[in-house]
């Protein structure tokens, strides 16, 4: 299923800049960027609660925001994209 993972980490201070690294870097892990604080992932529910377990982790509650839309299996129909961004297929193998 896709799941979207987007996340507002307050930067104002040292740690949340740390925090930021950490969020990005564990999101990187398990989908695409599509926009700075926006992932796209290919992943089953189980993974989805591991993720969210982890971040939640990460961000501090109090001042940081995280975001999970369970969009399903059904996703390429219920995302429009539009502009500069190339769109990616994100169950299609990657090639490095």
């Amino acid at each position: 299923m896709l799941v979207v993972i987007t996340y507002d980490v307050n930067t104002e201070t040292p740690e949340g800049r740390t925090r930021l690294r950490k969020v990005a870097k564990q999101c990187v892990n398990y989908g695409q960027r599509v926009q700075n604080s926006v992932f796209e992932c290919i992943m089953d529910y189980s993974k989805a609660l591991e993720v969210q377990n982890i971040l939640t982790k990460i961000i501090d509650s109090e001042k940081d925001s995280l975001r999970l839309y369970y969009i399903g299996k059904n996703y390429r129909n219920k995302v429009v994209h539009i502009g500069t961004k190339k769109v990616l297929d994100l169950e299609a193998p990657l090639i490095i």
